[in-house]
């Protein structure tokens, strides 16, 4: 699914929050921040999701319930704010 625009990124994330994240907690893990230029930085983050219990597509949930994702975003300077520029969210596979 490509999604361009906060008006897309919101209604999609309306979606996922009011279903199969519906009454699920989230947390949040800075792995890195990279400035590429004083205005620019390229920030990953781990997300888990804990308590999910369903997922659409096949999706397999863990047995745990904890989905654990990689986020990768760009942020730019603006003025007095920073933006979100892109990003992209990838499911993290647990390892062997």
């Amino acid at each position: 699914m490509v999604m361009y625009g906060a008006p897309d990124f919101a209604k999609r994330h309306n979606e996922i929050l009011s279903t199969f994240y519906k009454g699920t907690s989230k947390k949040h893990s800075i792995r890195r921040i990279r400035f590429v230029t004083s205005d620019v930085a390229i920030v990953d983050i781990d997300n888990e999701v804990h308590g999910v219990k369903s997922m659409p597509g096949g999706i397999v949930v863990p047995p745990d319930g904890v989905v654990k994702t990689q986020l990768m975003e760009v942020f730019v300077h603006r003025g007095d704010r920073w933006w979100i520029e892109a990003y992209q969210n990838v499911d993290a596979k647990p390892t062997k």
